[in-house]
Formats: C-alpha cells, structure tokens, sequence
C-alpha cells in the first residue's frame, strides 16, 4: 500500500534492491527479479525498473564500470524476458498481486562468457 501511494503521487523508486537476506530469500523478497516484477506490476515502466536495478545502484556506491554496457567497461549483462503466465507477488506484511507478467532470467554474460539462465 505505501509502495502504491508513493507511485499514485508520482514518486519512482531510484534504487531497486532484493534486500534479500536470511528472512526473506525464502520469500517474500526471493530474489531481484521477483523484486522488480513487483516495481512492472505497480505500473513503473520497464525502463525505469531497468535503471533502478543497474545504472543508479552502480552510481549510489560509486561503481561507474558496472550497471552499463558502454564501451571499454566490463560488458556483464543478464538477458531478461517478460514471461506471461499468472503470478503471485507477497510483500513483507503478506499482501498479494496477482500479475500476469513477471521478468526472467534467459541467460548472463559474465567475463565475456555466456551462461543460460
């Protein structure tokens, strides 16, 4: 409800984080893409999850080589799809979403190696 009422006035997060740790990986946090599905069900547009979760996270901690393929820099990059199907997003007090959409994991690149996802 507060994530909601911030948006309703025009109010987009900076920073996405999973803030997974040991009370939450188990849920309702999960894991970064869980986190940003929850930003796309909101209504932040996908553009502005993206940024949220790479280029200002990497700018909040002074990391200018990471969060950005820009030429000369460390090129690690994770392919995302938008995976269509029926999905329930908790928050931390137990309130659900249900969506339709969620992001996913379709591969990385790590050190100029590829892994799929």
């Amino acid at each position: 409800a507060t994530a909601m009422q911030m948006l309703k006035h025009g109010f987009l997060p900076d920073v996405i984080s999973s803030d997974v740790h040991l009370t939450s990986i188990g849920g309702p946090a999960y894991n970064m893409l869980v986190t940003m599905s929850k930003f796309l069900k909101l209504g932040v547009p996908l553009k502005e999850v993206i940024r949220a979760g790479t280029i200002n996270p990497a700018g909040a901690v002074r990391a200018q080589d990471r969060g950005t393929l820009k030429p000369g820099l460390l090129g690690d990059a994770t392919v995302l799809e938008i995976e269509r199907g029926k999905f329930t997003f908790v928050d931390v007090v137990g309130e659900t979403m249900e969506s339709d959409e969620q992001l996913a994991c379709r591969g990385i690149v790590l050190g100029g190696r590829w892994w799929h996802g």
